[in-house]
């Protein structure tokens, strides 16, 4: 999300950005991002994307209600809680964003620029130089390039490459999270939104009505467990990783054993740790971090509209600093930092209040979503980190910029 987002402003600009993704084409599946509050609102407003979103929203939603072993109802998860203002599908909005990037209108005397995607590749050594970056990659030509932002996720390459090894940055936060579509032999069991927890550990299943109408879509199945250590499954194997989730739910009740035996015929799986990066600093030379490779929480960290709101700082930043990377990164960071960081702490946070660690904690917390006044609450608690940053009018500023600088220097703007 925070790299097409991050094309899309810096072509608007007028700088010539090529985007490297590992995947070998825009990746699908069905699970849903969200966006809260006026801070994300004001980015798809001012990329233009506001109305396309809202027509792909995933909803309406229907309460997620919590069950006992019998599958009564011990509370309810209002749909907003989990959804956020506006809901939509990732594979949509991943399409929505990569599409925009490829036709960004220019600002002030600025023609817009389209960048460069190249799928299925990724990068293998950075080398800074006097004015520059040399990139090798694995599959492609070495290139040399003016900056480098890594807006590659939590388990990011261009982080490993120019700040160090992950366990540096990246800390557990205690549990695990899946997510998974029910195969066609699933039959009712995601007919209705409920979860079972047990202590430390808890599954949901549901549908969204945005993929009703999807050929062989029963519903999906997302979980949380705890682990007081990151599992030792392999990223890139979808079987060890179906093992690591059913050891984690061996003995549970309700239909989790019919759960988790869908696992196997499963294709789409999500697995990770949540965990939550945090970094002394963002960059270093002409080379800069954004999203979840800088500041991620995984789960409850406001991950999506935090990376759209970086990739509209950060692309500011450079373009009312004519590209002057040090004055640039260091001005993103210096707005972004205090935003991102009460952000993160939803990541434990997250963990703690789907899957409690004792039956009395599951006790209270369904008491708290039995009780309204908590519940609004903790909704006003999330659309506050959410909003709690103000926001520059960038484009209007750089166009402002690029409208003085074109009076006193006729020609190309500097950047």
């Amino acid at each position: 999300m925070a790299g097409p987002a991050l094309a899309y402003w810096l072509g608007r600009y007028g700088f010539r950005t090529t985007v490297v993704e590992v995947a070998p084409a825009l990746r699908g599946g069905g699970f849903a991002v969200d966006f809260r509050g006026a801070a994300h609102r004001t980015v798809l407003e001012h990329m233009g994307l506001l109305d396309a979103v809202r027509r792909r929203v995933t909803g309406p939603g229907a309460p997620l209600s919590f069950i006992d072993g019998q599958g009564r109802e011990l509370a309810t998860l209002p749909p907003e809680f989990a959804a956020g203002d506006i809901e939509i599908l990732r594979s949509e909005l991943s399409r929505l964003l990569h599409a925009h990037s490829l036709t960004p209108p220019g600002t002030g005397p600025c023609p817009g620029v389209a960048p460069e995607y190249v799928f299925g590749d990724s990068l293998t050594s950075l080398t800074e130089t006097a004015d520059g970056v040399h990139a090798t990659f694995e599959r492609g030509a070495p290139r040399t390039v003016g900056l480098v932002i890594g807006a590659d996720g939590l388990h990011s390459t261009v982080r490993r490459l120019a700040f160090g090894p992950e366990e540096r940055f990246v800390s557990h936060l205690g549990y695990h999270f899946a997510a998974w579509d029910l195969p066609a032999e699933a039959g009712d069991l995601g007919a209705r939104p409920v979860g079972y927890g047990e202590p430390g550990r808890l599954a949901t299943v549901g549908r969204l009505p945005r993929r009703a109408a999807e050929p062989g879509y029963t519903g999906e199945a997302f979980c949380v467990f705890a682990s007081e250590e990151q599992l030792p499954y392999d990223r890139r194997d979808s079987r060890s990783q179906k093992e690591a989730i059913a050891r984690a739910f061996e003995g549970a009740g309700w239909r989790i054993p019919e759960l988790i035996g869908t696992l196997w015929k499963a294709g789409d799986l999500y697995l990770d740790a949540l965990s939550r990066a945090d970094l002394p600093q963002w960059s270093t030379g002409r080379i800069a971090l954004l999203g979840d490779a800088a500041y991620g929480a995984t789960l409850g960290g406001m991950g999506t509209g935090a990376a759209l709101v970086g990739a509209y700082v950060l692309a500011g930043e450079l373009a009312l600093a004519s590209a002057d990377h040090r004055t640039a990164f260091a001005r993103y960071e210096a707005k972004m930092r205090p935003y991102t960081t009460p952000c993160q702490e939803g990541g434990r946070g997250a963990g703690e209040f789907f899957a409690p660690a004792t039956q009395e904690a599951i006790d209270a917390r369904n008491t708290a979503l039995n009780t309204p006044s908590a519940v609004t609450a903790m909704l006003e608690r999330g659309h506050d980190l959410s909003a709690a940053i103000t926001l520059e009018d960038y484009p209007a500023s750089v166009a402002a910029t690029a409208k003085a600088h074109a009076e006193r220097s006729p020609g190309p703007a500097a950047w």
